[in-house]
């Protein structure tokens, strides 16, 4: 016989909670002690987004946890999560930099890191059943500890949304950070910060960045005097920002703030989620933008030809894997080693120039550069034959020929 999640609940010895200490996570925790759950353990995973935890232990302990972690991983996120995605170029349906998407296998890592200290047998999430996030906390948990049951009360639970869940949050005394008309739903970590619901639920509203935005100020109010940056790369990796050696965490941190005051970085995108439906997000990456642009530049100067439109393919693909909660598979590990292979060249400084919103490549100085100006030059030189290029076009085009000619003498006849 199959346990429904409440017997699950119930029996459980200790439960981990994945808590943030935002509307979702503050209302179940009380929601479980409410349900007879003998002991809740919050655990907040910090990718740099996390400005007091004591405060944080303090409302978790309050609201009935047993105990409280605060695990700061920024570090292990940027280098082996972020770092990986940007090498891949990965940008899912083009576009979206996958700021949610890499961030949460590491923390369920970490839930499940804790879960196996404490000798918990359950994970309890705060995802909805509309969402993606549900899918990639699971698909990893089941990869690292398949053993572990995970519960999401958004899936079975009485509260049928956020204004259910606000109601219960005053009627039970739990304190709020905002107020419900400034209460977008966010994501954040040094990577990204991402917005939804409220008025941006209908793709014909405009988004009103003035009220939305937190890192990044609106283009037509960036200050108006461009910047230049330099990012130095080692074998695909950031390890440098204008002149300077900073591991991944603290360039990014940094380089939030210079793209940010640019108006770099904010992606309003209408998406394709998992489970069927579409979504629409305001997203700010600053950092990550500039780095995703500055290494596309560097990787155009350093990869080989065949190799560099391969790996175009795969950056879809990459970003399909990860999007759909795929970090820890065979196929995404086989591509992570065709990627660091591509990368063994990749290494060099590009300056970019930053000016109200946009970028524009201000110098490529490649440490191994593939672009020959002996080679590419209009003037004269002495190393490349033009009259080499009439026997390659007729070898190029020889299918061509003889599939018009055939095609024309079939039509004549």
């Amino acid at each position: 016989m199959i346990k429904n999640e409440y017997q699950v609940l119930k029996e459980a010895k200790k439960v981990i909670l994945a808590y943030s200490g935002g509307l979702d996570t503050s209302v179940i925790v009380n929601w479980l002690g409410e349900h007879s759950v003998r002991e809740v353990i919050c655990v907040s995973v910090d990718l740099g987004q996390v400005e007091n935890p004591k405060a944080l232990e303090e409302k978790a302990l309050s609201s009935g946890a047993s105990k409280f972690y605060n695990v700061n991983v920024e570090d292990e996120f940027i280098e082996d999560y972020a770092y990986k995605s940007l090498k891949a170029n990965a940008k899912y349906e083009n576009n979206y930099l996958l700021g949610t998407a890499i961030a949460r296998p590491l923390i369920a890592k970490v839930l499940v890191d804790i879960a196996k200290k404490e000798n918990a047998d359950v994970i309890v999430h705060g995802c909805t059943g509309k969402g993606n996030d549900q899918i990639r906390f699971e698909l990893s948990i089941m990869a690292l500890a398949p053993e572990i049951k995970v519960i999401a009360p958004w899936r079975f639970w009485d509260i049928k949304g956020r204004s259910e869940e606000e109601a219960y949050a005053k009627e039970h005394g739990i304190p709020l950070k905002v107020e419900k008309e400034e209460d977008y739903s966010m994501d954040e970590n040094i990577w990204h910060l991402s917005h939804e619901g409220l008025d941006l639920e209908n793709p014909e509203n405009p988004a009103d960045l003035e009220k939305i935005l937190y890192w990044v100020t609106p283009a037509e109010k960036a200050i108006d005097k461009a910047e230049t940056v330099e990012i130095e790369f080692e074998k695909g990796n950031p390890i440098g920002l204008n002149d300077e050696k900073l591991k991944g965490s603290d360039l990014v941190k940094k380089l939030n703030i210079i793209a940010g005051k640019h108006g770099i970085g904010v992606d309003d995108i209408v998406e394709s989620r998992l489970v069927g439906m579409k979504s629409r997000g305001v997203y700010e990456n600053p950092a990550a933008s500039v780095l995703y642009f500055a290494h596309e530049k560097l990787e155009s100067v350093t990869i080989h030809p065949d190799t560099l439109q391969y790996k175009e393919k795969m950056a879809l693909d990459y970003a399909n894997l990860v999007y759909a909660g795929k970090w820890m598979t065979p196929l995404k590990e086989a591509m992570d080693s065709f990627i660091e292979k591509t990368q063994e060249n990749v290494s060099g400084k590009v300056k970019v120039k930053l000016y109200k919103g946009s970028m524009q490549p201000a110098g490529i100085f490649a440490t191994n550069s593939l672009y020959s100006e002996e080679y590419a030059t209009f003037e004269e030189d002495d190393v490349y034959n033009q009259s080499d290029a009439t026997g390659f076009i007729n070898l190029f085009g020889l299918s061509t020929k003889i599939y018009s000619k055939v095609v024309k003498e079939s039509e004549e006849n």
